[in-house]
């Protein structure tokens, strides 16, 4: 384990890492579902909250995967049996959400006792992974034990949080520090010298997580849509929220790819972090959309404590904050605020804006939602006549 190239030519994922990236569907799944439970009920902060909490630990886990994996994948039996034991962690963290979510509702604490048993597993497994590297490379021995250094210190305060079992403020603040220890670590270790990373394998990973994430929404939306067809047949608003999914879901897709981020990457190296942690936000924010649908769904079918005005809310507000974040990361990464793309963004947000102050007066369900779903296909449209232009020339600026 001495470092891969970064130059090297066709790098795609390998078997072992779309492997990897099946343990993920489940735990997208489940955090989808418990979300689209509570805002079903009404119950908005625990809601957000506990997607929030569940998604970061999902979401940093494979952040780390995959750039260690770009930079040193082995592809030997070590390497291969430690990701399995990160994936027993992604499915014992998957498990947990369950009693996040519960607890977050009762409004007293946060029993993350299992949720933090499955998270310690994978990063205990990627520690290993950095140790494995200290021994191998001397090139690479001081990163990789500022690596260790921020993982285990970060992993012992999840763990004595979880013990301590504290009240939820106190517990929310311990966390924020946690945070800080888990984003802050990389970056420091990064400063004593850079990994060998690829840009265009990691902007494909990302790309590939991104499919994953919305493939959620478009399962959620069937298996919640399902029950309805069965009990009360195809009514009109079944076959629109169907519509409505399948459609949000290719826009947001469409809208993702129509960035060249593998050639910015490649392009411009100390963009590396910023791309990297937004992205976080590009995820939670679609499988919270297939959420959101779930949500409809369980309006449609009379089993939620809510109407279709907070239905419509829970999937504009995800959306909105998808084509944020994506935009966000564009222009950090040309390190210019391009003019169209403001337009695009202010026409797509004021779409997602009319849908939501529709749902007050009394307008279908079907018009306010198909509004949402029309929102990316403004990105689409752009990029496709005159983004791509303006893309090329970012790209020839920076290079």
């Amino acid at each position: 384990m001495t470092g891969r190239d970064p130059h090297e030519s066709g790098r795609v994922a390998t078997p072992l890492e779309l492997l990897f990236d099946l343990a993920f569907v489940a735990a997208f799944g489940i955090a989808g579902n418990q979300m689209a439970h509570l805002l079903a009920e009404g119950h908005v902060g625990a809601a957000i909250g506990g997607f929030s909490f569940g998604l970061f630990a999902i979401t940093w886990a494979w952040v780390n995967f995959t750039w260690f994996a770009s930079a040193f994948d082995t592809d030997d039996w070590f390497f291969r049996l430690t990701t399995m034991v990160q994936m027993v962690g992604v499915v014992v963290l998957a498990l947990g959400l369950g009693d996040v979510f519960h607890s977050l509702d009762e409004g007293h604490s946060i029993d993350n006792r299992v949720m933090v048993a499955g998270y310690v597993v994978m990063r205990v497994a990627m520690l290993t992974q950095w140790l494995r590297l200290a021994a191998q490379s001397p090139e690479h021995r001081g990163t990789a034990l500022l690596y260790v250094r921020g993982i285990a210190v970060a992993q012992v305060g999840w763990v004595i949080l979880a013990v301590l079992h504290l009240d939820l403020l106190p517990t929310l603040a311990i966390a924020g520090v946690l945070y800080l220890v888990e984003l802050g670590g990389p970056v420091l270790a990064e400063r004593r010298g850079g990994t060998p990373w690829h840009p265009h394998h990691v902007a494909e990973r990302y790309g590939l997580l991104v499919i994953i994430s919305l493939g959620e929404g478009v399962l959620g939306t069937i298996a919640a849509v399902q029950p309805i067809i069965t009990e009360q047949g195809w009514s009109d608003d079944a076959i629109v929220l169907v519509t409505a999914g399948v459609v949000l879901t290719f826009g947001m897709w469409w809208s993702y790819f129509a960035a060249p981020f593998a050639d910015l990457l490649h392009a411009r190296k100390s963009s590396a972090f910023a791309f990297g942690y937004l992205h976080i936000v590009v995820f939670a924010a679609i499988a919270a959309v297939g959420a959101g649908l779930h949500v409809a769904a369980y309006v449609i079918e009379g089993e939620a404590h809510v109407g279709f005005g907070e239905a419509v809310r829970a999937v504009a507000v995800p959306v909105a904050i998808f084509l944020v974040a994506y935009f966000a990361i564009y222009s950090i990464m040309t390190r210019r605020l391009d003019a169209f793309h403001v337009l695009l963004l202010a026409i797509a947000m004021g779409i997602l804006v009319l849908a939501v102050v529709l749902t007050g007066t009394g307008t279908p369900f079907a018009l306010d939602i198909l509004l949402v779903a029309a929102a990316p296909w403004v990105v689409v449209v752009g990029f496709e006549t005159v983004g791509h232009r303006h893309a090329a020339e970012h790209l020839a600026a920076l290079r």
